[in-house]
This record gives C-alpha cells, sequence and structure tokens, in this order.
C-alpha cells in the first residue's frame, strides 16, 4: 500500500520561472514584474519571483476573484502564524 496526497498535484498552472509568470501577467503587471525583477540584486530576486509568482497563480485560479472578494470583505477563513509553525514543527518540516 502506498500513501497517497490527499490533493493529488498535477502540473502547476504556473510555471515557477520568469517566462511562466509573464506570460500570465497582463501588460500593465507584467511590465511592473520585470521593472521588479531587473531591479533586484541577485540576492532579492528570488523573493520578486516568489512574489510574483503567487499573483500569476491568484490571477489564473478559477476561485480567484471569490477569494480576493473573501479577503476584501474580510470573510477569507485565515490561520494564526503560530499554528502554522507549530502544525510544521509537529509534522517534521523546517520553519525558518
Amino acid at each position: 500500500m502506498t500513501a497517497q496526497p490527499i490533493h493529488p498535484h498535477g502540473p502547476e498552472r504556473v510555471p515557477r520561472n520568469a517566462e511562466g509568470i509573464a506570460a500570465v501577467l497582463d501588460g500593465a503587471q507584467r511590465m511592473e514584474f520585470y521593472r521588479e525583477l531587473l531591479a533586484a540584486a541577485p540576492e532579492e530576486a528570488e523573493g520578486v519571483l516568489r512574489r510574483w509568482w503567487c499573483e500569476a497563480m491568484l490571477e489564473t485560479d478559477p476561485a480567484g476573484d471569490r477569494l480576493t472578494a473573501a479577503a476584501l470583505d474580510g470573510t477569507l477563513p485565515t490561520t494564526a502564524v503560530g499554528d502554522v509553525i507549530e502544525r510544521r514543527r509537529s509534522a517534521g518540516l523546517p520553519v525558518e
């Protein structure tokens, strides 16, 4: 018997690279993404990619509009950071 993930992971909607991110952003967002990426110091580039990848994932999420509306309305379920850290520690995952 093998363990199966609860939520199977298929191919990501947005590849985790500059080309994949830029491909799903609209014109103004794409220009801002490239501006930030080109202006970033090498040690900051990963953070820029990570932030814009999240933006691109939300942009391509079929439930993205609903999630955005819930966040703006204050009805989006949240979890305390301390709870997430404790859950990661309990699972033996790194906490940075």
